[in-house]
């Protein structure tokens, strides 16, 4: 009997709570009651925010619901499958586990059930792109092969729906947000750190606690490849917390002669991009203009990728990937052009290093950017001189409005050029706001520096309702 079909024995007759019925634990609905596990379901939505569609198929199979404010106010199952976004310390959650209950997540119980080889990827930015790239690499890589690659984790399915499919040869590149790696003891056979700055302070205790969460991705690995940024302060510093173990591999776009020691390193020179081997040798993989989707950022996603794949896929690969990959949904995406302004969702862009690096993308065009949202406690200060560089005009809406405006009337730049900004709250009427003076030539960018939750449910419902009023106009 393999460790998947002892779990399913064991749960069978087990009383399992599924805490936040979103995008990671519904679709474990159908496995675990499949396997004659007793499921209750908990979230803080109450019954009429739900689908009834979805309520119904919950009495069908005999889900009991606790929701509303007081849905972790108890708790006494054997298992308890947090979502991501719910702390291990909520509510009666660390009661339950005193008295005996099992805590665990999704992604946390596909590590332990699947053997199939596992690349993990987690940053303050760029992983959602990053993890992109390397699922259709390997893909590329593969495609005449029975193997097999799966992408999960923050994006796409949740893979323990489909751990039974999963085989052993198989590959499953994983998007980690320090959400999930919180409570995680994961021990991937590859793993990324693209960058890490302030983001998600409304969750987390501290910054400590952020950064912590993080290095969880490689806390636990014996052996395996671990790719750093070493332009970013602390990812660089985190070399040293590795330095037994995973085989530690740079990307940078810096004088790769400042790296010491023998590691393998992903840099640029020229705009083209090298990989310097072990042994000090350089190798040409591409030029940076091969790369098809903006930014000095996707140039770094890219060595990121190239980092941890280098020694496993064809090189070819990497440059083939690079001129037909048009981006990731809500990253810097290309909507329409209404009479000679071009209109982009990047929506995507929670944070001020997302946005300052959408923006910098720009460089050859004028933009006026539709930005604010969510407050997550983290400062904007930074990003002042980027927007007063980058942009002709701002639209600000949301929560962090005025946060943002107060970073933009405050720094240094803004005694050189200070962007128009108006503030309106209604988020359809900032489009309108921005279309209204936006000129021929121009971009209209969705780059909100924020999360969504003021007003939306995810950062995808943000996006696409940008581009449903942009289509409509």
């Amino acid at each position: 009997m393999n460790k998947i079909e002892k779990f399913l024995s064991y749960v069978n007759g087990k009383r399992i709570a599924l805490v936040g019925l979103g995008i990671s634990n519904t679709p474990l609905i159908d496995f675990l009651t499949e396997a004659g596990a007793i499921v209750t379901g908990h979230d803080k939505k109450t019954y009429d925010k739900f689908d009834p569609e979805f309520i119904e198929k919950l009495e069908k199979k005999n889900v009991k619901l606790y929701l509303g404010e007081k849905y972790l106010d108890y708790f006494d199952e054997d298992i308890i499958i947090k979502a991501p976004g719910i702390r291990k310390d909520a509510g009666a959650l660390p009661k339950a586990v005193e008295n005996g209950s099992v805590l665990t997540s999704e992604m946390e119980l596909f590590f332990a059930l699947s053997d199939c080889e596992k690349f993990a990827i987690t940053g303050s930015d760029g992983k959602t792109t990053t993890t992109t790239l390397i699922y259709l690499m390997l893909s590329e890589h593969y495609k005449n092969t029975d193997k097999k690659i799966y992408v999960g984790g923050n994006i796409g399915k949740p893979l323990l729906a489909q751990v039974k499919e999963i085989q052993n040869t198989d590959t499953a590149v994983l998007e980690l947000s320090s959400f999930q790696l919180h409570a995680m003891e994961a021990r991937p056979d590859g793993a990324i750190i693209t960058n890490v700055s302030p983001n998600h302070l409304d969750w987390h205790t501290d910054y400590d606690e952020y950064i912590d969460s993080k290095r969880r991705i490689f806390s636990y690995m014996d052996e395996g490849v671990l790719v750093l940024n070493y332009e970013n302060d602390i990812t660089r510093e985190m070399a040293k917390d590795a330095s037994i173990g995973p085989e530690i591999r740079f990307f940078t776009s810096g004088d790769v002669k400042d790296i010491p020691g023998n590691h393998l390193v992903v840099y640029t020179k020229n705009e083209q991009i090298f990989v310097r081997e072990k042994d000090g040798s350089d190798t040409f993989i591409m030029n940076e203009s091969d790369i098809i989707i903006p930014g000095r950022h996707n140039v770094q996603n890219y060595m990121a990728a190239i980092a941890l794949l280098y020694g496993k896929t064809d090189t070819s690969v990497f440059k083939k990937i690079a001129c037909s990959f048009s981006g990731v949904e809500h990253r810097c995406e290309f909507v329409r052009e209404i009479n000679g302004v071009n209109y982009y969702n990047s929506s995507i862009d929670s944070s001020p290093s997302r946005t300052m690096a959408a923006l910098e993308a720009f460089k050859d065009k004028k933009v006026i950017a539709i930005m604010g949202g969510y407050d997550k406690n983290i400062p904007y200060d930074v990003m002042g001189d980027c927007v007063c560089k980058h942009t002709r005009a701002v639209v600000l809406t949301g929560a962090t409005a005025t946060k943002i405006k107060k970073a933009i009337e405050e720094c240094e730049y803004a005694h050189t050029f200070t962007p128009e900004i108006h503030m309106i709250d209604d988020f359809k009427e900032a489009i309108e706001c921005a279309r209204s003076i936006a000129l021929s030539g121009e971009a209209v960018v969705l780059t909100p520096a924020s999360a969504s939750f003021d007003k939306f449910r995810n950062f995808e419902e943000r996006g696409n309702l940008f581009k449903a009023i942009i289509k409509s106009f």
